[in-house]
């Protein structure tokens, strides 16, 4: 059910916003050198590598710059497009041909690197029994301004409580916080990670 929920969401979504990926695609390309297309490894159910797109926020080369995989609000590598494109959540567009692929579903933990899930203890591990999402339990509750152990915790209660019910209680709460903005960054370097994009 939980996959035909997510396909009847992703195909649409995905093909309406095309003509919209396509214009930020060209606003990237224009303000700052690089592909405007980000990719990354992260892990998804069981740990299982796989590779999301998400549109560039950042300059390019911004992980070896500054705070690495933290992003700041100040943060200097945010291009002018991209505060925007962060504050609105329209960089995760390409997410859905994640969902599409079967990589991801439209509610769920966001997926993290490896070289985080390498640090989980065994009940941090209960985050990976469920596909990743563009939404969850954690991003309607703070998102990253949460510590990284309060984001895994809400994440492990999404797994332990998750239902057709749940998940549509979280994406009408995920319509309030991206009109609100609130929880992009870390107040610092120590509130946790959210990979630069």
């Amino acid at each position: 059910m939980k996959r035909l929920i997510d396909l009847s969401i992703a195909i649409p979504a995905a093909l309406l916003s095309a003509p919209v990926v396509a214009l930020l695609w060209l606003i990237i390309r224009l303000e700052s050198p690089g592909d405007p297309i980000f990719r990354q490894t992260r892990s998804g159910r069981n740990g299982e590598p796989f590779r999301i797109y998400k549109l560039r926020t950042m300059v390019q080369g911004a992980q070896t710059m500054g705070a690495g995989d933290a992003i700041l609000a100040d943060d200097f590598r945010l291009t002018a497009s991209g505060k925007w494109l962060r504050r609105t959540s329209l960089d995760e567009l390409p997410n859905l041909w994640n969902v599409i692929r079967g990589e991801m579903s439209i509610v769920g933990p966001r997926p993290t690197l490896p070289t985080q899930v390498q640090e989980y203890t065994d009940r941090q591990r209960i985050r990976l029994a469920v596909r990743p999402g563009i939404t969850g339990w954690a991003q309607i509750h703070g998102r990253a301004s949460l510590s990284w152990p309060e984001r895994i915790e809400l994440d492990i209660y999404y797994v332990e409580h998750r239902s057709t019910r749940l998940d549509l209680t979280i994406l009408l709460r995920t319509v309030g916080t991206l009109f609100g903005g609130d929880g992009l960054y870390h107040e610092d370097e120590s509130g946790g990670w959210v990979s630069p994009s």
